[in-house]
């Protein structure tokens, strides 16, 4: 076995430096070449693609922990006691990221929110799964 291997090392001696590197892995300079500003993007035009898309908004009422032996126990009808009080601010979340929290209130027979504050965007994200 250390026979083969030294002879596997010897062919691989005799054979010239630049056959055995690939050359698909060779690193190769490059200029670029400078490109003039055409003045043609403006600040408010690129964001105007981005004024019609649509973007999903999560209200977080509240949170509970239920055991798992209840939880099969639940069915239509049942209710689950929520720790915040009626009235109290519901929070706001675009993705898992907090940005505004909000009061429920109820427009032409249907649940809505009013926005109440807007957070900073310096502050941490809060995740609605947290």
């Amino acid at each position: 076995m250390a026979e083969a291997a030294q002879a596997v090392e010897e062919k691989q001696d005799q054979q010239p430096e630049s056959a055995q590197q690939d050359p698909q892995k060779q690193a190769q300079d490059v200029e670029f070449s400078e490109v003039a500003e055409t003045g043609n993007a403006t600040a408010g035009a690129s964001i105007d693609v981005l004024l019609d898309l649509n973007v999903p908004v999560t209200v977080i009422i509240d949170k509970t922990e239920i055991s798992i032996q209840r939880l099969l126990q639940l069915g239509p009808g049942s209710v689950l006691k929520l720790e915040k009080p009626v009235g109290a601010p519901v929070d706001l979340y675009l993705k898992d990221v907090k940005f505004a929290t909000a009061t429920i209130v109820v427009v032409e027979d249907r649940f809505a929110v009013r926005i109440k504050d807007i957070l900073a965007s310096g502050i941490a994200p809060d995740s609605p799964d947290a």
